[in-house]
């Protein structure tokens, strides 16, 4: 099935260039039939696809969908909206990915999948590295593996330059990425798979690529 028209690419195109209230509302049923209408539909199907593997997954995919208005509160640029659709399908709403789920952005010529643990808290953090820590040779088999390096080649996270116990310290010398503070996988798909009918097979495709280091982490944190 084909969800998005070229429309969509061109609405975030002219968005790029006129993104303020004023241009959005006077352009607003253009949103609702080429971005919006069509967004909630491809994150249904996409659930209905991926609840197969984990049923956890079987959330309303409403709530999976973030908002089209950024958070500017913080931010020199004050342009109040994304130039994308975004979503983040996982067991206990979107900022639960680590335990199981997968983050989609779809914007003007670009489809990008990721998934693992982003900024995990504190608790998190802990218990996945002393999963590690425990089973070194398991999660290396998980970041080693030919599908997951394929489609997403490694894990993304900044580190840090200490560790909170003597024991982490000792497992890191086995295993270097236990520095890491977050550890997320990210792959983009070629412009036109935003348009194509393949998308979400595309989509579910990168998704099992990452099952072995997806379940590690989601075993860990959960």
């Amino acid at each position: 099935m084909i969800y998005f028209s070229p429309d969509f690419n061109e609405f975030f195109k002219e968005l790029a260039a006129h993104n303020h209230k004023d241009w959005f509302d006077l352009n607003r049923d253009r949103y609702h039939k080429n971005i919006k209408e069509p967004f909630e539909i491809f994150v249904s199907d996409l659930v209905d696809e991926l609840k197969k593997d984990d049923p956890r997954l079987n959330i309303n995919p409403k709530s999976a969908i973030f908002r089209i208005n950024r958070d500017i509160r913080f931010s020199k640029d004050k342009s109040p909206y994304k130039l994308n659709r975004s979503a983040a399908i996982a067991p206990d709403g979107k900022k639960s990915i680590a335990k199981g789920g997968i983050y989609v952005e779809i914007g003007p010529g670009r489809v990008m999948v990721g998934g693992g643990a982003f900024q995990p808290d504190k608790e998190e953090l802990q218990n996945l590295r002393e999963a590690i820590a425990a089973n070194p040779k398991k999660f290396r088999k998980a970041v080693e593996d030919e599908q997951f390096l394929k489609v997403y080649e490694e894990i993304h996270g900044d580190e840090n330059k200490r560790l909170p116990s003597k024991a982490l310290l000792e497992a890191a010398k086995i295993e270097p990425l236990i520095f890491k503070k977050s550890f997320y996988y990210l792959c983009e798909s070629p412009p036109e798979m935003v348009t194509s009918d393949k998308l979400i097979q595309k989509i579910v495709g990168q998704y099992n690529a990452a099952k072995p280091l997806r379940d590690f982490i989601s075993k860990a944190v959960s």
